[in-house]
């Protein structure tokens, strides 16, 4: 088999080949053609061995299936997927409850269930319905992940766990059409920086530094402020996500840019590109075949990180009170973690817990934040993985 590759590799001119015009093509070239693609699918089956060998990585890639998995089904959820459906309790006289067929039993504690599956809530605070789950019979109630608090004074709130079902597919996009994309700019802004030198170095570079020298945050704002307010873009959930993408992909490629520079600069001294460029391969083809694919393991663990805080950076512009979605409580995991946070501590809770016993919504604050944490997680476990099984120098 080594002859034989010897053979279909060499110069020489020893291989029969037809000269009639209408010949499709010759021996060595199908030859070379299987053997590649032959080699390229050992790759992969090398790839997917040392991944499956990273435990983390299989952790990882497990948690973003189960959320991926979620996200596909989260459209079939009861309820819409624009906003969170207003429940109420059905103890408190009047209310204002705007959906009573939503309404869920509950009464106040101390005072007894008026009717069998009601839950208790506290007294002054109507709105907090902890986790309705049982474990002796075993059982889920309506609200497994207890209530996201809509006023804590009314008996008006929302299932935190339809809104982090229901914001699954919102936040995964979101996250990863932004990093995505920023990603890809800086993957090929760098790159040409890196490699080409020169006028086009400097004038990619000063670009960078002057949006890298603006807080992201406080250039985010500025984006929505200025383009939501353009014609056709501050009208419909589209136009919003249209401004909200853009305005984070600005503020998310330069520092791909720099860091992919970085590494094509030591990449481009190498002797397979000397190789390559001495054959008299396109500058084009150097890039895409050498220089891109040896420059991208810094890009995994980067996007990674960055995944995970776009969901937060979303909750950070909903705390300050940019709105950015069509309703006020919007089901996207970022805007729920704003929100509760903000119930729980800034609004009419502390008032609340300031004039009488109060209960603490720990659960308003913990599962949000627990999902967030776990979908940031498990993309730096995989990307970990998939790094450490695509870099030979690693693998070693």
């Amino acid at each position: 088999m080594r002859d034989e590759e010897n053979w279909v590799t060499s110069g020489t001119s020893d291989a029969p080949e037809s000269s009639e015009p209408g010949a499709s093509e010759s021996p060595r070239s199908t030859m070379t053609d299987r053997l590649r693609r032959s080699a390229r699918f050992a790759q992969y089956r090398r790839t997917a061995h040392f991944l499956r060998k990273n435990h983390l990585a299989m952790v990882g890639l497990g948690i973003l299936l189960f959320f991926a998995a979620v996200a596909f089904l989260a459209p079939f959820y009861p309820g819409p997927n624009d906003t969170m459906t207003l429940y109420c309790g059905s103890y408190s006289a009047g209310g204002g409850a705007t959906n009573t067929s939503a309404c869920v039993c509950t009464y106040a504690q101390g005072q007894g269930a008026s009717t069998p599956n009601c839950y208790a809530v506290p007294a002054t605070q109507p709105s907090l319905l902890a986790p309705t789950v049982s474990l002796f019979p075993p059982r889920l109630g309506p609200f497994p992940l207890g209530s996201l608090t809509q006023s804590p004074s009314s008996n008006l709130f929302y299932n935190t766990a339809t809104g982090l079902v229901k914001g699954a597919p919102w936040s995964l996009s979101i996250s990863v059409t932004v990093v995505g994309s920023g990603a890809l700019i800086g993957l090929f802004l760098g790159a040409v920086a890196g490699y080409r030198g020169g006028i086009p170095d400097e004038t990619i570079m000063r670009v960078t530094d002057v949006f890298l020298s603006i807080p992201a945050i406080l250039l985010t704002l500025v984006v929505l402020s200025a383009v939501g307010s353009a014609k056709g873009f501050n009208t419909g959930l589209e136009g919003r996500l249209t401004v909200l993408i853009l305005s984070l992909v600005v503020t998310w490629w330069p520092w791909y840019t720099r860091l992919v520079r970085g590494q094509v600069l030591v990449v481009r001294e190498q002797k397979y590109v000397e190789a390559a460029r001495a054959s008299g391969a396109r500058t084009a083809r150097i890039l895409l075949r050498h220089i891109i694919p040896n420059s991208v393991y810094p890009v995994f663990v980067q996007m990674s990180l960055d995944v995970g805080t776009v969901p937060l950076l979303l909750g950070v512009i909903i705390y300050l009170g940019y709105p950015i979605w069509p309703t006020a409580l919007f089901p996207e995991w970022g805007t729920l973690s704003a929100r509760a946070v903000s119930e729980t501590f800034v609004s009419n809770q502390v008032l609340l817990c300031s004039i009488g016993p109060c209960t603490f919504p720990w659960w308003q604050v913990l599962f949000p934040g627990l999902t967030v944490f776990l979908f940031a997680i498990s993309v730096n476990f995989l990307s970990d993985g998939l790094r450490d099984a695509l870099d030979p120098r690693l693998r070693r």
